[in-house]
């Protein structure tokens, strides 16, 4: 599907502006174009929702606090007994801790209330 938008962005303007270039030539600007245009659609498309996942991720991971109700990228879920630099202490279970890195958090399921 991103192939056939690509194609149509590229191949309709330049139809388009190589009908109104005089007969000797085209211009360097209209040659640039389709390339241009690919740009902005990768941009838009894929950069831009990207960068706006990360800087969601960043915020919540930096929010973790004691007693909130975590999801893994593993598929493990524990509420948060210890945050260090790196590492966090999940409770799984009763008697049972685990470590992770703080990377592997995908999500908050519910916030905890600090002891």
């Amino acid at each position: 599907m991103v192939t056939l938008w690509i194609g149509l962005v590229i191949f309709i303007p330049s139809l388009l502006l190589a009908q109104q270039t005089p007969a000797g030539g085209s211009s360097f600007l209209v040659s640039l174009l389709p390339l241009i245009l690919i740009f902005v659609i990768f941009y838009v498309i894929l950069i831009l929702p990207q960068s706006r996942y990360e800087k969601k991720r960043k915020e919540m991971l930096a929010a973790l606090k004691k007693g909130d109700k975590v999801s893994t990228t593993g598929g493990i879920i524990g509420v948060i007994q210890k945050i260090e630099e790196n590492i966090v202490t999940l409770k799984i279970a009763e008697n049972v801790n685990i470590k992770v890195e703080k990377q592997a958090i995908k999500g908050v399921l519910e916030k905890g209330e600090e002891e």
